[in-house]
């Protein structure tokens, strides 16, 4: 499955939910994913971290998909050559 395919599929089973909820409260359940994800780094299991990264992506697809973005493409856009500053693969900025 791409990025793509995995924003669909979270389309399919939390959009209309999301949507209901609105942006700012959708934002606030990814920010406390993120906040699970640090703590799994902290102290949890490779599992635990590994569950908390997937479920930041599915919070991510979700507020990328109520602002009619397309992840993958974005990401592709932004980050398919190198980095967006220098080009570089891997960057070479200075202090990047």
């Amino acid at each position: 499955m791409n990025v793509r395919d995995f924003q669909k599929r979270i389309e399919s089973i939390y959009l209309a939910r999301d949507s209901a909820r609105g942006w700012a409260g959708t934002f606030a359940w990814f920010a406390e994913e993120v906040g699970e994800l640090a703590r799994a780094r902290r102290k949890g299991t490779r599992e635990e971290l590994a569950a908390e990264f997937a479920d930041c992506l599915a919070w991510l697809s979700t507020l990328a998909s109520l602002e009619g973005v397309d992840l993958e493409g974005a990401a592709v856009a932004k980050y398919g050559k190198g980095c967006p500053r220098c080009g570089g693969t891997p960057c070479t900025c200075a202090g990047g």
